[in-house]
């Protein structure tokens, strides 16, 4: 058995794989939103639900090997991932989508509250594309001037909430986004700055550099964590899980 823990595009895509090719996968997600992306196949169990360390490692004995394919930013949930493993004697892998080149113009900062100090004393609307639990470092700067980008689920929009965002200024949709619609939303909402995090090329990065620079907003970008600037792309995570699984094991 193989354990996936996924809610990227990555993760999904290297799951069904794996069980399109006869190996019994665990799938492991947060949320219920993850697990209707992840969606099933033959041979893919989904856990669901939030687990600490040790619930992981219980879930993790006799299993072939671990993958670790969280979001590039989810550092606490890697961090347990692997404190999982170490507990449980299975071996682990980071599958980590590559960072993204940075616009020469655009601000960095080591996390949110660091991109939050960068806008004080900065005048016009901010668009949000960070995640949702992101935004109360964002809320001193004034709800009025914020345009969240979440998902569109509860959590979400109590989040937005919470930091004071009015109803009028949440844009709830499920992403990536085209360069056309980043800059469409940029012009709408007469943002002056558009912050995000480096998601990569599944996450749309490209197409947010490009939308920021052609409706005249500033790109500020949350770097991605220290730890999470190495892994296996998706083909030689592709090439390990094959060769860590017995082919006399494979589900039929």
């Amino acid at each position: 058995m193989i354990v996936v823990f996924s809610g990227t595009t990555e993760g999904r895509r290297l799951s069904h794989q794996l069980a399109a090719e006869g190996v019994a996968v665990t799938v492991c997600v947060a949320t219920e939103y993850g697990a209707a992306e992840q969606g099933t196949a033959p041979g893919l169990a989904v856990h669901t639900g939030r687990m600490e360390a040790g619930e992981m490692a219980a879930l993790l004995r006799g299993a072939a090997l671990c993958v670790d394919a969280t979001h590039p930013y989810a550092r606490q949930a890697s961090e347990n991932i692997r404190e999982a493993c170490a507990l449980a004697g299975v071996g682990y892998l980071r599958l980590l989508r590559p960072a993204s080149p940075l616009p020469g113009d655009a601000l960095t900062a080591p996390d949110a509250p660091a991109a939050a100090r960068l806008l004080e004393g900065t005048e016009g609307g901010v668009l949000l594309a960070t995640g949702m639990k992101e935004l109360p470092a964002f809320a001193h700067l004034g709800g009025a001037r914020l345009f969240a980008r979440v998902l569109p689920t509860h959590a979400a929009l109590d989040a937005c909430a919470a930091a004071g965002i009015p109803a009028r200024n949440i844009i709830a949709m499920q992403g990536p986004f085209t360069q056309a619609l980043n800059e469409a939303l940029l012009k709408q909402y007469g943002a002056r700055w558009f912050v995000t995090k480096d998601g990569g090329a599944p996450g749309g990065f490209a197409e947010k550099a490009a939308a920021a620079r052609a409706a005249g907003a500033r790109l500020v970008v949350i770097r991605r964590p220290e730890e999470e600037t190495d892994g296996l792309s998706y083909e030689q995570a592709l090439d390990a899980c094959r060769k860590a699984v017995d082919p006399c094991k494979r589900s039929p």
